[in-house]
Order: structure tokens, then C-alpha cells, then sequence
């Protein structure tokens, strides 16, 4: 019984601290952020400045690793296909050879493939570095970027067309 009045009594100031009055309701009225015009254009850009030296070196050399993998791939890709066009069956010695040499053109792509990768991690360290990237840094990453991964997206449709005659 005592334990049961106890509960009761706990439960009524808990009630009681509930409902006590805030205070004024907050107002509806227009906050003066809310009065600034979301269609504003944009100031123009404030960092225009020309690329860095050393980031546009580096994008250069990039672009070089990854035309360098592609001339390493190209031959190694045409063998592999050479071979899938006259391999046999599934699990015949030709076959096998020609997924030798399919596998010789994956390692052929690797160079195109870090240089891709090496361009990813230089845009993200700049940002996390300096907190942000001037408009030009950035479209010169992105230029780099998109001419390595067309690259690599060449070499990928090769190889996934070699996969097919080989029925894998």
C-alpha cells in the first residue's frame, strides 16, 4: 500500500511539472533572414585565379601514366582477343591460354587504373587540406579526370568484351 501511494505521488509531480506555463508562444512574424530574396544571383567568382603550378605538373603526369598504360594495353588487349577469337571450348588448353592472356591485359591496365585512382585522392586531399578548391584547380582535376577515365573506360568495355566471346 505504501509503495502504491508512493508511486501515485511520484507520478503527480511528474504531471505537475509537465503542464507549468513556458511562457510567451513563440512569434510567427517574419525572421530577417527570411526576408532576403533566395533568387539573388550569386557574386561572380571570388578565387580566379590561374591553376598551381605543381597540381597542373602533377595532372600532367597523371594523364602520361594513364596513355602509357593504354599503350601497354592495346597490345596485350589484342592478343587476349586474337586468342579468345580461337579458343575452344570452355576448359580446353585454348581456352585457357586465351584467359591467360585476358588476365595479362587486366595487369596490363593497372598503370591507367592508379592513375585514375591517384586523381580521386589529389582532389579529395586538396579539399580536405585547404577546405575547399579554386574553381580553376578543380576544372583542371576534372579535365585530368575525365580524359583518364575515358581511357579506362576503354579499356573496361575491351576487357568485358573479351569475357563475353570467352562465355564468362
Amino acid at each position: 500500500m505504501r509503495i502504491s501511494a508512493f508511486l501515485s505521488a511520484m507520478v503527480a509531480i511528474g504531471v505537475a511539472g509537465c503542464s507549468s506555463p513556458g511562457g510567451p508562444a513563440p512569434s510567427l512574424a517574419a525572421r530577417p533572414a527570411e526576408a532576403i530574396d533566395p533568387r539573388v544571383p550569386v557574386p561572380g567568382v571570388v578565387n580566379n585565379r590561374a591553376v598551381v603550378a605543381a597540381l597542373a605538373g602533377r595532372l600532367a603526369e597523371l594523364v602520361a601514366q594513364a596513355r602509357e598504360g593504354d599503350r601497354a594495353f592495346a597490345p596485350a588487349a589484342a592478343r587476349a582477343r586474337q586468342l579468345a577469337a580461337a579458343a575452344g571450348g570452355p576448359q580446353s588448353e585454348s581456352w585457357i591460354v586465351a584467359q591467360e592472356a585476358l588476365s595479362g591485359a587486366v595487369a596490363a591496365r593497372a598503370s591507367t587504373a592508379r592513375a585514375l585512382g591517384d586523381l580521386d585522392a589529389l582532389g579529395g586531399d586538396r579539399l580536405e587540406s585547404q577546405g575547399g578548391l579554386a574553381p580553376s584547380d578543380l576544372a583542371a582535376i576534372q579535365a585530368a579526370a575525365a580524359q583518364v577515365g575515358a581511357i579506362d573506360r576503354g579499356h573496361a568495355e575491351t576487357i568485358a568484351a573479351i569475357q563475353r566471346q570467352l562465355g564468362l
